[in-house]
């Protein structure tokens, strides 16, 4: 396999954290420092994988296991068909979610053996170089999702004992690959956010 040019982002972080707004933050400032940037999200990111992602965050009863298998499925024709190719053209790719969220809602969350999900990231075959955990505390978390007008999701919808452990999946993922990881405080406003991320960022990079 050739090496990959780019650079791929990925954000994390329990219901409520700011990621997706946090994410076009970074795009921008990203884009205005001359760097080309795509930004994605899963579940998502090609035609398949939302048509997968409308199914897992409806209506229709899935065992943790089937939304595991759903989850990568959805993942495997993103990499393949937009964040691949993205990356051997030397992009800044920047994903909303990518495995780490699996493994805290559907392991931690809902017990899905965590070697099973291991097995589906070594198949995917590809790792974000740097994963921002916005780690929230959890009262805040369910303050923002009750404030949604929108209709909530599968997941936004389980009871605060998922999302207590759901934020300790998160935790212990990030303890567990601090070379990789970087948490950065949600609570904070959404343009220090950013700065916290584009801080890091230059650490890393030496620049």
């Amino acid at each position: 396999m050739t090496a990959r040019l780019g650079l791929f982002i990925t954000l994390e972080g329990g219901e409520g954290a700011g990621k997706s707004t946090a994410a076009q933050g970074l795009k921008a400032m990203l884009e205005a420092e001359g760097l080309p940037v795509l930004l994605t999200r899963e579940p998502g990111g090609t035609a398949g994988a939302e048509a997968i992602r409308a199914l897992l965050l409806g209506e229709v009863p899935l065992t943790p296991l089937a939304q595991t298998m759903l989850h990568f499925a959805a993942r495997a024709d993103h990499v393949e068909r937009v964040i691949r190719p993205a990356l051997d053209e030397g992009r800044v790719v920047i994903c909303d979610r990518f495995y780490d969220s699996t493994m805290a809602y559907q392991a931690s969350g809902l017990g899905v053996p965590v070697e099973s999900i291991t097995a589906l990231i070594h198949l995917i075959g590809l790792h974000p170089d740097i994963t921002f955990l916005l780690d929230l505390p959890e009262e805040i978390s369910r303050a923002r999702v009750a404030s949604r007008a929108a209709a909530t999701d599968r997941y936004e919808a389980m009871d605060s004992g998922f999302f207590t452990r759901v934020t300790h999946g998160f935790r212990g993922i990030a303890a567990a690959e601090p070379g990789r990881f970087v948490q950065i405080d949600a609570a904070a406003a959404p343009e220090q956010v950013v700065e916290q991320m584009r801080a890091a960022i230059r650490a890393r990079a030496g620049r």
